[in-house]
């Protein structure tokens, strides 16, 4: 197939990462934002997009598997119990789901995407923004990124020691009381969206390595840790969709006069 952001012969894999098991949010992937689970929220947008040629849920819970399938996506295999917990890595799901997908429908893919439930503000740029970082930037790897507000930089860090005591995390610290004393930027990855090639996931077992391209994100995000972040992200959902439509508005009033 064709993927219509770059124009290239290359064949698409999306994979949803959706375990069972969640400590700060019981059955968290299940959750549901903007009337839609979060596990079938991100299933359903890389189902739609023609270009991505299968979507799979990578999981090792019935209840989310059966989900998933609901809005479109593939269960051709269950996650081992050995990447079901909470000290597998990401490199290692991404790469069994990988795998297991080339050896269910027998082919091999040129680039997958990973797609985090818990990230349910993502929308089509952003994962055409991330195979343009693939393609046409030539990066091994790529990931969705926001900038972190200044109050949470390293430089403003804060410790405490073992008698209460407040210290700086960095030794020079205390010169950046003011946001404008902090040099260049800090982002933090918000779980929207990875891409990476073969070689680098498969190969490699690496996402963010030597040649991880950044796709920067500029709106409100969300990567859902807690109860209030849920709660958030169904407002900033909300927010985000009537932004869209507005501005859908707009260009056809533009364009009709």
């Amino acid at each position: 197939m064709t993927c219509q952001s770059n124009g290239s012969d290359l064949s698409f894999l999306a994979v949803v990462p959706a375990r069972g098991g969640s400590k700060g949010v019981p059955r968290k992937n299940m959750k549901s934002v903007g009337g839609m689970s979060l596990v079938g929220r991100a299933a359903h947008l890389a189902v739609s997009l023609p270009w991505i040629d299968h979507t799979v849920v990578s999981t090792d819970d019935a209840e989310i598997r059966a989900e998933a399938v609901c809005h479109g996506a593939a269960a051709p295999f269950v996650r081992p119990m050995e990447l079901a917990g909470d000290v597998a890595s990401s490199e290692d799901v991404w790469r069994h789901a990988w795998l297991a997908a080339e050896d269910h429908y027998k082919m091999r893919f040129d680039i997958s995407l990973l797609l985090e439930p818990t990230s349910p503000l993502r929308i089509e740029a952003d994962l055409v923004a991330i195979v343009r970082a693939l393609t046409e930037g030539g990066h091994a790897s790529a990931a969705t990124v926001s900038r972190s507000p200044a109050h949470f930089t390293p430089h403003k860090a804060l410790t405490i020691n073992c008698e209460g005591h407040l210290g700086f995390h960095m030794h020079n610290g205390a010169t950046f009381s003011r946001r404008q004393a902090i040099p260049g930027s800090v982002y933090h990855r918000n779980g929207l969206c990875y891409g990476a090639t073969r070689d680098a996931v498969v190969e490699r077992g690496e996402i963010i390595g030597a040649d991880c391209g950044a796709v920067i994100v500029d709106r409100p995000v969300v990567n859902i840790d807690d109860i209030f972040e849920l709660e958030l992200a169904d407002w900033l959902l909300e927010r985000q969709e009537r932004q869209i439509e507005t501005a859908a508005l707009m260009r056809h009033h533009a364009q009709t006069g």
